[in-house]
């Protein structure tokens, strides 16, 4: 099948057709988004980014008070669990607004960027309670702001971020030599040295070492979390001091300021191997599991000529013949697929916003524990019969096909592959979500009306026949989102 490039642009790089939304089938449009992106403040974290800083370190102090007691024997549950409530009302609200981003936002090739990006450059808010917190300020602080520069600044901005720090035990590290590691006794952490050269450079199977591991760990000794300041450090009493040899180049702080970190990535940026990692993971993303290698090499190309310009590397994707044929060949993740139906649907932002609402009346937030007292048990009840509608098409419904936003199984991120996201469960999953909002949002358009909203001439005349013979409006419109063209892009 051939689409109209508008269409195959709607659907391959952003998140779907919207009714009433114009969507331009041309490369250099779509890379005008990057820009405008970048310049619009995103609507999490909720309280912005200096709010939440003050909100993430107030929390950190709360715990660390909070343990300091107890080892003193004076522990006190009822702050853990205040606090606890409120990490996870935090996350709700930033995870919601992260959906209605995607869902509202004219600029969805920037979107699928930042999501891209966020999960090349995985942390999770399970780490810690805190990190409901951290995590969305880092897509915000480190990610948005630089997916269309340079790789090098998205490289160091992502990894010099304390919430990969945080997530990859980072605090835990000392040099083996290192004055911190006579004293205590505590050792070298390869985690964030390992999944540097593995998954945000190099690449699995690239020919690194386990002795470039561990060096490339050796070189970020020294780089802590400051918890009050909610910033990344350097204490050189961390620090492993001497020469450290990393794929062929000498590290060894001749200035003694603790720079070193810096030149590693930026000589791991600059790698060869790099540009092909990423090239690769960036077309398997947009275009095919299987990445085209021609596609993979005008990249490189790019790269090479552009040193890392990653506005340049995706306008050589775009502009490659192969970025508009062929389609359907990625199946949508669970949160693209959720947001493209959303966009189908022309879901407002006051009925977005009244499942917001919703979600916030419950638990025993301030304004659930008000609505109990003004109306009653029978209003209680309501609230959180509303609450559980609304988590279960939104956040609950991400959970249960597999993910769930901030949520990344490993540091490796969510699965890219058809064959992950098409397993039994996987369609039961999103069969009875579309069937749930049929129900809820489908009355305005009758399905072969929706069919066109939704796919366009994506739409094969398989299931325009069989649309134009539903019974029903939430049957039809339940067919068209459990499509084959609406599942795949």
């Amino acid at each position: 099948m051939v689409l109209s490039p508008p269409t195959l642009a709607a659907i391959r790089f952003g998140y779907g057709l919207r009714p009433g939304e114009d969507v331009s089938g041309d490369a250099d449009a779509l890379l005008a988004q990057i820009d405008k992106g970048v310049s619009e403040k995103p609507r999490f974290p909720r309280e912005g980014l200096t709010g939440r800083v003050e909100t993430a370190t107030r929390i950190q102090a709360v715990l660390a008070a909070e343990a300091k007691a107890r080892q003193a024997g004076k522990p006190n549950e009822d702050i853990r669990k205040e606090v606890q409530r409120e990490a996870q009302r935090i996350y709700r609200q930033d995870a919601m607004a992260r959906i209605a981003q995607a869902l509202h936002s004219p600029a969805g090739f920037y979107e699928r960027l930042a999501s891209f990006w966020v999960d090349h450059f995985s942390t999770s808010v399970l780490k810690t309670l805190p990190m409901r917190a951290i995590v969305p300020l880092y897509e915000a602080q480190a990610i948005r702001p630089n997916l269309g520069g340079s790789f090098s600044k998205l490289l160091q901005a992502a990894i010099l971020h304390p919430a990969m720090l945080i997530y990859l035990d980072q605090n835990q590290s000392v040099g083996p030599d290192s004055i911190a590691a006579r004293r205590s006794g505590r050792g070298l952490n390869e985690n964030l040295g390992r999944e540097l050269l593995e998954l945000h450079t190099l690449g699995a199977g690239s020919g690194y070492t386990q002795d470039d591991v561990r060096a490339a760990a050796l070189v970020l000794t020294g780089l802590a979390v400051d918890n009050r300041a909610l910033e990344v450090v350097y204490r050189p009493r961390l620090a492993e001091a001497g020469p450290i040899s990393l794929l062929g180049r000498t590290y060894q702080d001749d200035e003694g300021d603790g720079q070193d970190h810096i030149l590693m990535l930026e000589d791991l940026a600059a790698n060869p191997k790099t540009a092909q990692h990423v090239s690769r993971k960036l077309v398997r993303h947009f275009i095919a599991d299987d990445p085209p290698d021609e596609v993979v090499q005008t990249m490189v190309d790019a790269w090479t000529k552009s040193q890392g310009n990653l506005s340049d590397v995706y306008r050589a994707m775009l502009q490659h013949p192969r970025a508009w044929s062929d389609p359907g060949q990625k199946i949508k993740k669970p949160f693209e697929f959720v947001v493209s139906g959303f966009r189908a649907l022309d879901l407002p932002e006051k009925s977005f916003a009244t499942l917001v609402s919703d979600m916030d009346n419950e638990d025993e937030s301030p304004i659930g524990k008000a609505m109990e007292m003004a109306g009653g048990a029978a209003a209680r009840e309501n609230a959180r019969r509303r609450a559980g509608r609304a988590n279960a098409i939104t956040l609950g419904a991400l959970q249960r096909m597999g993910e769930p936003i901030w949520r990344p199984p490993s540091p490796a991120g969510f699965a890219d592959e058809a064959r992950v996201w098409l397993a039994p469960g996987q369609l039961s999953e999103r069969i009875a979500w579309s069937r749930l909002i049929a129900r809820i949002f489908g009355q305005k358009m009758g399905p072969s009306e929706f069919l066109e909203a939704a796919l366009g001439d994506a739409a094969r005349p398989e299931t325009r026949q069989i649309i134009s013979q539903a019974p029903n409006k939430v049957h039809g419109i339940t067919m068209v989102l459990a499509s084959p063209e609406f599942n795949r892009r």
